[in-house]
């Protein structure tokens, strides 16, 4: 299907060429419209996890798991490793030239994969809805220090305010993310230094009690779900418009440094930011407690943009999804449809008192689901070796992926027990310690065992039928497409 991979004809042309309008959703992008290279990739995650959100991660394993410092950096360095997996999850892409969870269709069928499109269109919305809140407790705290009081009314027109900014970039599309994203790196890495010099000399590195094991594999989970394995669901979205050559390795690379560096010194300012200040969880009030008087207005400034750049990305993400589960809607009206079920579930959450608790059990509970799927669309993509049918992967009724029923009960079956499996080990205290976790001391073994039971299932029912179709895949050119499934 593909011919030997090199650096040659790698690019298409720069991402500049693109429609400035993003047209398309789901649809295969042709081989003739393939642009850009890997490192536009590693800025684009960059722009994105230059963010004030992993500040707070950062804070929350002080905060909430209860780490020494040095336990916190131990955890952080294991778990942003997982951010090479977001860069093996950038590889289907290219070769399908298509979205995740259209690709998706290949382990699961395409009403199977319909299923954990759900999954991952509720985990997206939840995302966003986390980025609101943000914005708008941002935008109220400057309104409160220009000397305007809070009230019902203004939560409201901040709230309706935020989400109709929030439509812009995704609105736009796959050029204007990655350019807008990487225009906002310089500007977030300066941040980030300024807020170390302020922060960083009041931090107490040394403070605390040594937490148990049990509470580092319980925050080593948080990281993993936060991090790199959690970005895996938007990663194609974003690299299939790359030439079909570009090189794997160059791909991966650029993702996973792309992603490893913010998301790894950012982390490590929110932890040590908390051995001083116990509510540095809190990026609106707390926070803010370890800045310069004069800097808070510029940095809840950028806070609200920095909010804005990683929540384009879920809501890209969650527009595509949505096409997946109901084909022939269009992008845009995705888009719309998302940023208003978003809004209202941001005002439910702005008008409650529980958002941080939700933030943490929010995370680690979409491991459930996170953990297998993961392990089995990326074991599927190394057993059929890249080889996808891009025109049968766009079908939703027959078609090599459609099996019986539109499912592949091998897919299913091994999420199904991957699901249980991440169930059984997952430690999310106080609203659930699953119990073969309560058995041994209250370790978080759910991302590891999720992924090793999905991925294991997957690989014991799949290998003949996956490698039967590897072989009947037809080859990935535009005119051969075309042709067939025009």
């Amino acid at each position: 299907m593909h011919t030997t991979l090199s650096d040659a004809s790698a690019s298409g042309g720069s991402v500049s060429g693109e429609p400035l309008f993003e047209a398309k959703g789901i649809d295969y992008i042709p081989l003739a419209e393939r642009r850009g290279r890997p490192l536009d990739l590693a800025w684009m995650w960059a722009g994105t996890l230059f963010n004030v959100e992993f500040v707070v991660y950062g804070a929350l394993l002080i905060v909430g798991f209860g780490l020494r410092f040095w336990q916190a950096l131990v955890v952080i360095l294991i778990g942003n490793l997982s951010y090479l997996i977001n860069g093996l999850g950038s590889l289907q892409g290219p070769r399908a030239g298509t979205a995740a969870f259209t690709i998706n269709r290949a382990p699961f069928g395409p009403n199977g994969a319909k299923l954990i499109a759900i999954f991952n269109w509720i985990t997206q919305v939840g995302y966003e809805v986390l980025g609101l809140y943000l914005v708008v407790s941002a935008g109220l705290a400057l309104l409160s220090k220009a000397g305007v009081g809070s009230s019902v009314g203004l939560k409201w027109t901040l709230i309706l305010s935020a989400a109709c900014v929030q439509l812009t970039l995704p609105l736009l599309g796959h050029r204007m993310m990655l350019r807008g994203l990487r225009l906002l790196v310089p500007p977030f890495a300066v941040l980030f230094i300024l807020l170390g010099i302020q922060a960083l000399p009041k931090a107490h590195l040394g403070a605390g009690h040594n937490a148990s094991w049990a509470s580092m594999m319980a925050a080593l989970a948080f990281v993993l779900s936060s991090g790199g394995y959690g970005w895996v669901m938007n990663a194609n979205d974003f690299s299939r418009y790359l030439p079909e050559r570009t090189r794997p390795r160059n791909i991966v690379s650029s993702v996973a440094l792309g992603g490893f560096i913010p998301a790894t010194l950012l982390l490590l300012l929110g932890a040590a930011v908390a051995t001083a200040i116990p509510d540095a969880s809190d990026p609106i009030a707390g926070l803010p407690h370890a800045l310069w008087g004069w800097f808070i207005w510029p940095y809840l400034a950028f806070v609200i943009v920095q909010l804005f750049a990683i929540n384009s990305v879920d809501l890209y993400s969650s527009g595509l999804t949505l096409q997946a589960i109901v084909p022939g809607i269009k992008r845009w009206q995705c888009v719309l449809l998302d940023t208003t079920i978003a809004a209202a579930l941001t005002a439910v959450t702005v008008f409650s008192a529980s958002f941080y608790s939700f933030l943490q059990d929010f995370v680690l509970f979409m491991l459930i689901w996170i953990a297998p799927w993961v392990a089995i669309y990326l074991t599927d993509f190394f057993m059929r070796r890249g080889r996808y049918d891009s025109g049968a992967l766009m079908q939703t009724a027959g078609g090599l992926y459609h099996r019986r029923g539109g499912i592949n009960w091998a897919g299913v079956v091994a999420q199904l027990v991957g699901m249980v499996a991440a169930a059984s080990w997952l430690n999310a205290y106080p609203a659930w310690i699953a119990p073969l976790a309560s058995h041994t001391g209250g370790s978080d073994f759910s991302v590891f065992m999720g992924a090793l039971f999905g991925a294991g299932s997957y690989l014991l029912l799949s290998r003949r039928s996956v490698s039967a179709q590897a072989q009947a895949a037809t080859p990935d050119t535009d005119e051969q497409w075309l042709e067939a499934y025009a």
